[in-house]
């Protein structure tokens, strides 16, 4: 099976867009999505994020930050991120508002809560091209490292897909070899478009 379409999908944007960077890199047609209200990054305390609307610039959000404290922000690694998802896309984007004409063949969460949201947000939807749509959950730390390991691992579930003639018939086998060689557990379910 060729997979024409993946989305990673996470509440924040440190996971998603690791994970688009890298499949996007390895020739996959990828988009990425947040959940959640708002952008929010890390400010200078717990009580105290950056709040950003979606559709903010990431080099607005790079400008910005690098105003109000750049060795803080450069310090936690949210400066190079930012950097980086810039040269992946323009700005974030939310699931619920720009994902909903998508036609995606897999989309990946990174957190639990998240997989919840897409699936009911697709179950929700009027479902006109009765077209599946595999979706995972890798659970994986909101850290810089731990998000480069999840993207490798959603890129080798990609590939584990591509393998495949029919995605559906072998998904259970997938999954079970999967979690067998990393010691990880996957969620996963079906919707449709």
């Amino acid at each position: 099976m060729k997979l024409r379409h993946a989305m990673v999908c996470s509440s924040n944007q440190n996971r998603s867009m690791e994970a688009h960077s890298l499949l996007k890199r390895q020739g996959f047609d990828v988009s990425s999505y947040g959940t959640g209200a708002h952008v929010k990054l890390p400010g200078p305390s717990l009580r105290e994020p950056n709040v950003y609307e979606f559709g903010t610039p990431y080099k607005h959000m790079y400008d910005d930050l690098r105003r109000k404290d750049p060795e803080l922000y450069k310090r936690n690694g949210i400066l190079p991120m930012l950097k980086r998802n810039s040269s992946v896309k323009t700005a974030p984007q939310r699931w619920q508002e720009n994902a909903a004409d998508g036609c995606f063949d897999v989309v990946f969460t990174f957190e639990e809560k998240v997989f919840d949201m897409v699936i009911e947000d697709l179950n929700n939807r009027e479902h006109k091209l009765m077209k599946s749509v595999l979706i995972i959950n890798l659970d994986v730390k909101d850290n810089h490292e731990e998000a480069a390991i999840g993207a490798k691992l959603a890129l080798d579930l990609c590939q584990e897909l591509e393998a495949v003639d029919c995605w559906e018939d072998a998904i259970d086998d997938i999954v079970a070899a999967f979690e067998k060689q990393h010691k990880r557990k996957l969620l996963y379910s079906i919707s449709f478009y």
